[in-house]
């Protein structure tokens, strides 16, 4: 990535990168981007909601929204999301507030009760193991912690997860139960997984009857260009491939309406489904059913989505231009860094020299702007290279954006010019 400097170039670089960091500290800056949220203008879209259901407490079948009971969810909200997720809206489920929920529930149930397919509850087997595209979602990694399932890195690609190496792995090691996958607009890195990807998990043979895909679709509706990205459906897929009970669909309104007080979504075939219900009765008597009227409401139907979505693009937009701009003219020619250019999503992945990314996160806390932590990206917080850092562009406003992109870029500056000087 670096370019060779003369030792006199290299000099006058680092001592213009050190007056420029004790400028960049002297200005007292106090920034954040750390997670993905979204910014106040955003959920100043969805400001409706909150007048909703009004009088109404019925749902279109008659159902008393304000009642116990209705675990599989409002079908009219099933219906509006099934286009958005690629699922059946029969096979969907249309939950609480939060698909990070139902995914932490899906492992508990998989790991105390027998999926569909499976011979014995996972925690009875000796040794349980998910594989981890890298860089990847650093709360996805929390939950394979969490339960002591072993975590096994594998490189991503401009087309998703390599696939020569997944399909070699879940074939030799029936340990392997599973692999996350952020399908589109990755986190972090906004990779869309192409058709022959989706067609090769549906398909691949593996040595665990019940291995699951948790196929995470955090991002389905969230373009940030004229042209949506469009992914293959994997329900389908896995269908037609003979291996109906893979997927593992999960999805959510967290960053579509008011993030915490959305709605999250199950989807995956009709035994899968089933298993999940049955064990979700045991803990719950039914989701709240007036957010989720209140959603059918707001949205009405998908063209409702996708109007919707278009105007959380166009707050969103001109951040992700902006973090562009800037890194172009700050860092471009430097050979100090690359970065993505996602078409969706809600992040950049910034990637430095190796061994730069937590002396750059670090530089950056002293003048005030705080980012995810390096290694986040990476199963156990440890990126080997030290070179990964996730920008997290849509809280902040554009001014504040601006100035903690400036100052990211003199971190790296700094950083890499240290090194290189030695």
């Amino acid at each position: 990535m670096t370019t060779e400097l003369s030792p006199d170039a290299l000099t006058g670089l680092l001592e213009r990168a050190r007056q420029d960091y004790q400028d960049l500290v002297g200005r007292g800056l106090s920034l954040d981007l750390t997670r993905g949220k979204p910014a106040p203008e955003q959920l100043d879209l969805s400001a409706e909601l909150l007048s909703l259901p009004g009088g109404r407490h019925t749902s279109a079948d008659g159902t008393d929204v304000r009642n116990y009971g209705g675990l599989q969810g409002l079908p009219e909200l099933r219906e509006i999301f099934a286009e958005v997720l690629q699922v059946p809206a029969g096979q969907l489920l249309a939950a609480g507030n939060s698909s990070l929920e139902l995914m932490h529930d899906c492992l508990v149930h998989a790991l105390l009760s027998v999926l569909p397919g499976a011979e014995s509850r996972w925690v009875d087997q000796e040794r349980i193991a998910f594989l981890c595209p890298i860089p990847g979602y650093d709360r996805h990694f929390a939950l394979c912690e969490r339960f002591g399932i072993d975590m096994i890195q594998v490189p991503m690609t401009a087309e998703g997860p390599d696939m020569d190496v997944v399909e070699r792995l879940v074939a030799e090691d029936p340990a392997i139960k599973g692999i996350w996958c952020v399908p589109k607009y990755s986190n972090p890195d906004g990779v869309c997984y192409s058709d022959a990807t989706v067609a090769r998990l549906a398909s691949m043979s593996t040595a665990a009857a019940d291995f699951r895909i948790f196929w995470d679709n955090a991002y389905a509706a969230h373009h940030l260009t004229d042209e949506p990205v469009e992914i293959a459906g994997l329900l389908a897929a896995c269908a037609e491939a003979g291996n109906p009970d893979r997927a593992f669909v999960f999805g959510s309104t967290s960053k579509i309406t008011a993030a915490g007080a959305g709605v999250a979504f199950f989807g995956s075939s009709p035994a899968n489904v089933q298993w999940l219900l049955g064990n979700n009765a045991k803990r719950s008597i039914g989701p709240d059913k007036v957010n989720q009227l209140r959603h059918v409401l707001f949205l009405r139907d998908a063209d409702g989505v996708r109007a919707h979505m278009e105007r959380q693009r166009a707050v969103l937009q001109p951040k992700f231009e902006t973090v562009a701009r800037i890194l172009e003219a700050e860092l471009g020619g430097t050979g100090l860094a690359t970065w993505t250019s996602p078409k969706g999503g809600y992040f950049v992945t910034l990637e430095v020299p190796d061994g730069c990314a937590k002396e750059v996160v670090r530089r950056a806390a002293e003048a005030g702007i705080v980012l995810t932590p390096a290694g986040a990206t990476h199963p156990y917080g440890d990126d080997p290279r030290d070179a990964v850092i996730r920008i997290a562009p849509s809280y902040p406003g554009l001014a504040e954006l601006e100035q903690a992109i400036e100052g990211l870029a003199v971190c790296v500056r700094l950083a890499g010019y240290e090194q290189q000087a030695g």
